[in-house]
């Protein structure tokens, strides 16, 4: 599950201003899943003043905490509800997100020495599991084409071997970008199709993770979507973006972000299937979002914070514990 807020102007996990941190963490649990994608910025990291949109009298102990404080206070509360954590550079700053890993603000200089103060924070933590190095590349982002500017494969190992420096452990987790070598698209990040020719090579191998974001028409429309066999043609979509690297064992893939308002009956097609081609594959997922505030998706609890989305769960219901 996608717990969203430390990356924006708020600085502090969604929700807040609603319901318990701990309790929104037990009721992700009791839905059945198992770790939290959590998102931040850089600009978080560095601010020493207190995040807002906290009410005290539901969360008492995190008022005043600044934000890297309030990740820790995310982190045990999913850790005292069984979850474990993955936490997801995903801008540099708060505004937008970034085509690339840096901007003029936030130097790839900084984006490095943030994963790699968090990966020597968290590193006796053990609900601390994954750090996804940077949300979506897109745009200008290229996979192995040696320019340095854009060359994100090579930034990811980069970045990746600086973790794995200090903790060895963490899983280091590289998302796609949008365009491929020979032209074609996909989602932001979603596209790992290069990944066949330049796959990464990290000092700690193992512990290398792919991952991709899919999202329906509503979305983000593609051609695939109006294609005369849709939805039977969306295995092989996500087979030749992301699913071929794990079916052929070259690494683990996580599908880091996939959700929807499940309005539309092509949305509907789509959540089926995709569901279908995760339990079939065996690849992870974390589902965007539990946030009822996101725009495109809606989140898997209404807007009280509270009350289940009944009709996502049951899609959902083939993956979950």
């Amino acid at each position: 599950m996608n717990w969203f807020g430390l990356e924006t102007t708020r600085c502090a996990p969604d929700g807040l201003y609603q319901i318990n941190l701990d309790s929104g963490m037990a009721q992700i649990a009791k839905f059945g899943f198992n770790a939290v994608r959590f998102p931040f910025s850089s600009e978080c990291l560095e601010k020493t003043t207190p995040s807002g949109g906290i009410d005290a009298t539901k969360n008492p102990g995190l008022v005043g905490k600044t934000p890297l404080q309030l990740m820790d206070s995310f982190v045990a509360s999913a850790r005292a509800n069984g979850l474990r954590v993955i936490l997801d550079r995903h801008r540099p700053d708060s505004a937008a997100q970034s085509e690339l890993w840096y901007t003029a603000a936030y130097p790839e200089k900084t984006w490095i020495a943030d994963w790699v103060m968090l990966a020597r924070r968290y590193a006796a933590e053990p609900a601390v599991i994954g750090a996804d190095l940077q949300n979506e590349p897109h745009g200008s982002a290229c996979w192995g084409c040696k320019v340095a500017s854009r060359d994100w494969a090579a930034a990811a190992t980069r970045a990746g071997d600086a973790i794995g420096a200090v903790d060895q452990h963490l899983l280091i987790i590289v998302e796609g970008v949008e365009q491929t070598a020979k032209g074609t698209f996909a989602q932001w990040g979603g596209a790992l199709e290069d990944v066949a020719a330049h796959p990464l090579t990290l000092k700690i191998p193992h512990q290398l993770v792919y991952s991709a974001h899919d999202y329906p028409s509503s979305v983000n429309s593609h051609p695939w979507f109006s294609a005369a066999n849709y939805p039977a043609n969306m295995p092989g979509v996500w087979d030749r973006n992301f699913g071929f690297i794990q079916k052929r064992g070259t690494a683990p893939v996580l599908l880091g972000e996939f959700g929807t308002q499940l309005e539309t009956t092509s949305d509907k097609q789509w959540l089926t299937a995709m569901v279908s081609y995760l339990k079939t594959s065996g690849i992870g997922f974390a589902y965007w979002s539990f946030n009822p505030d996101s725009g495109q998706t809606g989140g898997i609890v209404q807007d009280d914070w509270t009350t289940p989305q009944t009709a996502k769960l049951a899609a959902l219901e083939p993956l979950l514990g």
